[in-house]
């Protein structure tokens, strides 16, 4: 097989050999001509394998750009087809001969110039659009109307509405029993009609175990409860989705399929089986950060998922931070947290989970020294897809060592949160937003007047600028602390600005409230970070960042200081996330310094 070099290659070599471009001699060509409907030609280009393997040099053997041609005509028609063009003239010409007519097993084939003419003839629409019959309430999908455009993406969509709308309103055996569509050419017409047999309404009946399923290490009664379909109740499809994600939301199981009988059994009822396959029992990871202000960054979690039979998950996350750089801490700047949780699924409720946790950490700030151990109960709550709520309460020690002195804390906490989140990726998303609100009343219990709540939120989105390779990132950060006086409050709970999680190329939490000599945190706390990030390559893209933040000591965010970053970045796109790089400069204050960040996954 004769392999001609790639056009990118040609012009490498050319340009070494002159300073004249030169063209490869053998490069293919490919001209689409199909009329002045820029969409439509912007439609076909996109369904032409031809193009595609042109534009991007993925192929450039002369037999695999015929056999691309070749598929191009049955790509164009149904192209064609679902824009409601139904009489079209494709044509395609491999060096001034018929594709079709052009043999890949030929000797010394060659592939040069590919001529796509389409006449895609006139626009079909619609004379009859009927689905028959539909639930109450129900409507044919969008498009699918007298005097709309015929386009065949429609017909499907409403082949398919007769079965979801009836089985959406608790018909589970709904089908097409009859369907007719034809085209009138003679006057550009689609005549389209489904005949619906619903079937009988049914409700949830018995839900069994497939054999292999008491196999698992959940016991099967937890396996139901997790479940969570309700027996009893009518039909609805959306219960059946839920159960299953319900069951792979644990972590417990490597796979979960719910699958509905095919017939109803006594009583009107719906048969379903729930077949699963246990996960891996434990489970190990680790993470990796490097700052030139704040150090390396070290940490892992080992988890248990299903510790007593019942999906239980138990978890461990330590981390250790500012290895190798002293921030001018009190004993050398090294942070340290243990975290511990243990989660019961289905807790009286199919989508709510009960959360026992503990926590014992050490943050050596250059400003304070604290230490915390906490112990917390709480529930989970799903509320959908997207929006996830949690209560808990519990009790926390705390003893801060800063210019204010030594002091300790004891307090009973109580935290409401939410967290919305349809995000495309969690560490590289694209679009989509991420909203995180969390709400602390606090009691002291130690005699100091410390009570008061706490509030942070953190919002973030993303939205593409024309494609996934070029997007517009934003993130917004909001706290404080109301009630206690600065003095009355742990050092932790006080807000600071600078480093890599929130002002990048100031130094680590470089910026607090400073009134004479002492320097401490600030009651209220700002953030807001903007990238742009772009995609060169599938494995190498960049990013331009610019971050603001501000710290008052006020609660009510006046009288405080903003500071301010700015700097670019690079990604090395895997697997498990992209690889990062950001190089970023102080845009306030008097120093000039370069800070380096690495880590996995974006900023944020």
């Amino acid at each position: 097989m004769h392999r001609r070099p790639s056009l990118a290659r040609a012009t490498a070599l050319g340009c070494l050999l002159s300073l004249t471009p030169l063209t490869a001699p053998n490069a293919a060509e490919v001209v689409l001509n199909a009329g002045s409907d820029e969409d439509l030609v912007k439609t076909l280009r996109a369904a032409s394998l031809s193009v595609k393997a042109v534009e991007t040099d993925e192929i450039t053997d002369a037999q695999e750009l015929i056999a691309a041609a070749k598929a191009d005509y049955k790509r164009m028609i149904a192209a064609l087809y679902d824009e409601g063009y139904f009489g079209p003239d494709v044509s395609i010409k491999i060096d001034g001969r018929e594709a079709v007519d052009v043999s890949a097993l030929q000797r010394n084939v060659t592939a040069e110039k590919i001529l796509i003419s389409v006449e895609p003839g006139p626009l079909f629409t619609f004379s009859q659009a009927e689905i028959d019959p539909l639930p109450t309430g129900s409507e044919p999908p969008a498009g699918f109307t007298v005097g709309a455009t015929a386009k065949t993406s429609v017909i499907r969509q409403a082949g398919r509405t007769g079965i979801t709308d009836w089985r959406q309103a608790g018909y589970p055996l709904a089908d097409v029993t009859g369907q007719q569509i034809t085209a009138n050419h003679a006057d550009s017409k689609v005549a389209a009609s489904f005949d619906v047999t619903p079937g009988p309404q049914l409700t949830f009946g018995t839900v069994t175990l497939s054999p292999d399923s008491y196999d698992s290490n959940v016991r099967p009664e937890r396996i139901l409860e997790i479940a969570g379909l309700p027996e009893g109740e009518v039909y609805d499809p959306d219960e059946v989705s839920k159960a299953a994600d319900r069951m792979r939301r644990t972590g417990a199981f490597s796979s979960a399929v719910v699958t509905e009988d095919d017939h109803a059994s006594a009583g009107d009822t719906l048969g379903t089986t729930i077949e699963v396959r246990d996960a891996r029992l434990h489970r190990i990871g680790a993470g990796v950060e490097i700052s030139s202000t704040e150090g390396l960054s070290l940490s892992g979690y080992w988890m248990n998922r299903n510790l007593w039979g019942g999906a239980e998950r138990l978890r461990f996350d330590a981390e250790i931070e500012g290895l190798g750089v002293d921030t001018g801490g009190y004993y050398g700047g090294i942070d340290y947290s243990l975290e511990g949780s243990l989660t019961r699924p289905a807790f009286h409720h199919p989508d709510m989970d009960l959360v026992f946790g503990f926590e014992l950490s050490r943050e050596d700030e250059p400003d304070y020294l604290s230490d915390v151990g906490a112990l917390t109960v709480g529930l989970e709550r799903y509320i959908n897809e997207d929006l996830t709520g949690s209560l808990e309460v519990g009790l926390r020690l705390n003893r801060s060592r800063d210019d204010l002195g030594t002091r300790d804390f004891l307090h009973f906490t109580t935290t409401g949160g939410l967290t919305w989140d349809n995000r495309n990726s969690e560490f590289d998303a694209t679009k989509g937003f991420y909203a995180d609100v969390e709400v602390t009343p606090f009691v002291g219990l130690n005699g100091v007047d410390s009570s008061g709540v706490r509030s942070e939120a953190d919002l973030r989105a993303y939205q593409m600028l024309g494609s996934e390779k070029l997007v517009l990132a934003g993130w917004l950060q909001v706290g404080s602390v109301v009630g206690p006086s600065i003095v009355n409050t742990p050092s932790d709970w006080l807000f600071y600005s600078g480093g890599g999680g929130s002002v990048r190329g100031q130094g680590y939490k470089s910026l607090g409230v400073t009134n004479g000599s002492v320097t401490t945190g600030g009651r209220s706390y700002a953030a807001i970070s903007t990238e742009v990030r772009s995609k060169f390559t599938d494995t190498i893209g960049g990013a331009v960042f610019v971050d603001y933040g501000y710290v008052a000591e006020d609660e009510t965010f006046t009288g405080g200081e903003w500071q301010g970053g700015a700097g670019l970045g690079l990604r090395y796109f895997t697997p498990i996330g992209p690889i990062r790089l950001d190089l970023a400069v102080p845009v306030t204050g008097d120093s000039d310094a370069i800070s380096m960040y690495v880590g996995i996954g974006q900023a944020f």
